[in-house]
């Protein structure tokens, strides 16, 4: 299944998030140490510019899996994470669109 991820930043966790960027990037890569697989994501920013949080699309076998990739994520473990939304996409959501070696 594929999910939506949205999760938005506590206000001021620049340094922090900077300095955690290299783990968090890490994680993404193995995809919470193969819990998931990360599709597409990028950061979240504000009209002014300011980084607001992260969004991703998972592959994953259910949200509980997608769940724990996310409260794995070392931005979340640390608290810069304050807001979490997961959706369930479409099943024929069309992945290959973004990432050709995904197949779905």
């Amino acid at each position: 299944m594929f999910v939506l991820m949205r999760c938005l930043h506590k206000p001021g966790a620049d340094a922090e998030r900077d300095a955690l960027r290299p783990t968090h990037r890490d994680w993404n890569k193995s995809g919470g140490e193969g819990l998931v697989s990360v599709v597409t994501g990028s950061a979240l920013w504000s009209e002014d510019g300011t980084a607001i949080g992260h969004w991703g699309i998972l592959e994953a076998d259910d949200l509980a899996k997608a769940r724990a990739y996310i409260d794995g994520d070392p931005f979340t473990r640390s608290g810069i994470v304050t807001d979490i939304e997961l959706t369930r996409m479409a099943d024929g959501f069309a992945a290959d669109r973004i990432n050709p070696r995904i197949t779905g």
